[in-house]
């Protein structure tokens, strides 16, 4: 992918601004489901950078449309808004040689800043595909927002979107393959009681690690890389009571449906287990990400190589392709080439102490306007 002197001078031009506008950005605060804050800023950003097309839809998407897109063929390109902590007040930042800390700063908001800086240059420049393309600020990548934010967007252009690409993860980062996942809320209920003078009751923390026992059990499939894990346990209320309550959030992956049935059917196998025991059981799904479909291979291998060379271009380093579970899940689930493409320079994510180096943002454009400019080739 080559740049004119003048998209290069452009770049170099705008990088401070970038740079503001990520500052100003990573502190909005925006738990998965409450993207609302920023969503809002970045309606009214690029409503200023000339942005006509522009609405929030009602998964809290921002969509910026370009072209033709009521028809075959569009392409999406998109970010995510949305960051693992639950804070709601302005999230915590600080700036030190070099590099930027905030919660969430790589992870996805530092990419998002990229496209839309990409966003700005096409819009400044009054260009127009040769099909129709949507540029998104997408809610719901993370955790359990169970990718609600890009399912919305391909439920809205159902038959339309020919290719999907994330800007996600760092720069030399790119998901050719989905990892789906599988997250269930296991909830045991006992008689409990006194721990002196009921003793002998049914107690569902025991009960609840009869069931955990058995999980682990497992040996996982084969086919596909394939892991599980029980991840969160509650239950209980005092030292001398025997607990009533008790539960569990569970998950397993794997890049293989076929890995992820088995998985099912011990799961189900497993509950059907305890309550012929007499155990009171209750299952609440919590999430469910999709592995990739049937999608046309040649295509797919057509669009994987466009960015692998892309990133080696601009950052003159190799790069990894790998599965993962990212908003591309959505999408290669239905057959559509999809790819996440890593743009920023960073570590920590998911911790409170990610960090970007701010001297990446230059690349990181490049990037992103590399991957819109596909759609006026």
């Amino acid at each position: 992918m080559s740049f004119t002197d003048f998209e290069n001078s452009w770049i170099k031009a705008h990088v401070n601004e970038a740079e503001a506008l990520l500052k100003t950005l990573g502190k909005i605060p925006a738990p998965s489901h409450h993207e609302e804050k920023r969503a809002e800023f970045i309606l009214n950003w690029l409503k200023e950078q000339g942005a006509k097309d522009v609405s929030i839809d009602e998964a809290k998407n921002v969509i910026l449309k370009i072209g033709r897109t009521d028809v075959h063929p569009v392409s999406l390109v998109m970010a995510h808004t949305d960051v693992v902590f639950n804070d709601t007040q302005q999230l915590p930042m600080r700036e030190e040689a070099g590099r930027l800390y905030a919660p969430g700063i790589g992870d996805d908001t530092a990419n998002l800043v990229a496209l839309l800086m990409a966003a700005k240059y096409i819009l400044s420049q009054n260009l127009i595909p040769k099909d129709g393309l949507i540029i998104a600020a997408n809610a719901c990548e993370e955790g359990l927002g169970n990718l609600k934010g890009v399912k919305q967007i391909l439920k809205d252009f159902d038959g339309k979107i020919a290719s999907l690409v994330s800007i996600d993860c760092s720069a030399g980062e790119i998901v050719n393959n989905a990892v789906g996942s599988y997250r269930v809320k296991i909830t045991v209920y006992a008689k409990g009681g006194h721990s002196y003078s009921n003793f002998g009751n049914e107690n569902a923390i025991v009960q609840m690690a009869e069931i955990i026992t058995r999980l682990y059990e497992k040996t996982p499939p084969t086919g596909a890389k394939t892991t599980y894990n029980a991840g969160v346990i509650e239950g209980g209320s005092t030292i001398n009571s025997i607990a009533g309550e008790c539960s569990l959030l569970y998950e397993y992956r794997s890049e293989s449906r076929e890995c992820m049935q088995e998985m099912d059917k011990y799961l189900t196998e497993t509950i059907d287990h305890f309550r012929k025991k007499g155990y009171n059981i209750q299952t609440e799904v919590l999430g469910l990400r999709p592995c990739k479909g049937d999608v046309d291979e040649e295509k797919q291998r057509a669009l994987t190589e466009k960015a692998v060379k892309l990133v080696e271009e601009i950052t003159k380093a190799s790069v990894s392709l790998h599965a993962a579970s990212t908003d591309a899940n959505a999408s290669l689930a239905i057959g559509i080439p999809s790819v996440t493409v890593g743009a920023i320079v960073g570590g920590g994510a998911h911790t409170r102490g990610e960090w970007i180096e701010l001297g990446c943002l230059e690349n990181a454009i490049k990037i992103a306007l590399g991957i819109l400019k596909w759609s006026f080739e």
